[in-house]
């Protein structure tokens, strides 16, 4: 017999802290005695995806979580052939009559992160890097461009996808070429091919701000910081909502830094005392509403291979 719940994890099975975070909670939600199953979708392609999905739809489940933005286009296909069945996509953007989001403001962290980059920065050059042009990773690096803006106006930001978000060489090539370019903070939304990004950084002697988990109780020599953003929250949240009838279908449902279990930057023990400052100050705007983070952004792109361009 089928699981009632299925919750849909894309990428290699076990990779990632992004679904680290996810196959978490699942796990709490089981141990809180939802009927959950978990099915990893290894195959980055689209059309794969929705077919995956779509095969999933027939095993019976009423209700599907899938985990990230790389699970907007196979929800949106599944939701509209399956218009009787429910969806949740964590840190995604389809909404229609049996679907809903659950996200972190994972932007609000990643404005924090830039607010930290620009503040350290010895070089005077920070950068961001990301894997898939997803809704999620396009949000997030417009907040810490604008993180960094906010502080220093006119400060060279470098920022690239390497296009995908679990492959250590793509990351790790990526890293290399903005420390080359000169930057010495770098802003990683990196998933499987966070190993990669991590010997860069050893290897060229800058540091990293990661993202989902606190990476600076992991690899302290190399992260300056973490922006924090635990969407495992929103699959749990998500699970025991449906479980309650509480979902309201065709929204969004959003958790920010005024739940800093979710939402929040974690820092190094290196921080300076300039930046806990900025930071200080930054956080509090971000949540008495004083400053709306950018949710896009249109500029030129970082070129791993040729002429680099800033921001």
């Amino acid at each position: 017999m089928s699981a009632r719940i299925q919750v849909v994890l894309f990428g290699p099975e076990g990779r990632g802290s992004f679904n680290e975070a996810g196959h978490a909670g699942a796990m709490r939600a089981r141990n809180a005695g939802h009927d959950v199953a978990v099915t990893w979708i290894a195959d980055p392609d689209p059309q794969a995806r929705a077919a995956a999905l779509l095969a999933l739809c027939q095993t019976g489940p009423d209700l599907i979580v899938a985990h990230g933005g790389q699970g907007d286009y196979p929800v949106s296909v599944a939701a509209a052939r399956h218009p009787a069945r429910r969806f949740v996509v964590t840190q995604g953007s389809v909404l229609c009559a049996n679907t809903a989001s659950y996200e972190v403001l994972q932007e609000q962290s990643a404005f924090l992160a830039g607010v930290l980059a620009a503040t350290d920065s010895r070089t005077g050059v920070v950068a961001h890097l990301s894997g898939e042009k997803v809704r999620p990773g396009l949000k997030g690096r417009a907040a810490f461009l604008h993180g960094v803006r906010s502080v220093v106006p006119g400060l060279p930001a470098l920022t690239t996808f390497c296009g995908n978000q679990h492959d250590p060489a793509l990351a790790g090539d990526a890293v290399a070429a903005q420390a080359r370019a000169g930057a010495d903070i770098v802003f990683a939304m990196i998933d499987g091919g966070r190993d990669g990004a991590i010997a860069a950084c050893r290897a060229a002697g800058i540091r990293q701000i990661g993202n989902v988990v606190d990476w600076t109780s992991r690899h302290p020599d190399v992260f300056l910081a973490s922006a924090v953003a635990d969407s495992g929250l929103c699959v749990e949240q998500a699970i025991g909502d449906f479980e309650r009838d509480q979902i309201a279908w065709g929204t969004t449902r959003s958790f920010g830094l005024e739940a800093p279990a979710a939402v929040r930057l974690a820092l190094g023990r290196d921080v300076s005392q300039a930046a806990r400052a900025a930071l200080d100050h930054w956080s509090q705007r971000l949540l008495d509403g004083g400053v709306s983070v950018a949710q896009s952004y249109d500029g030129p792109e970082f070129a791993v291979v040729g002429t680099p361009t800033v921001a």
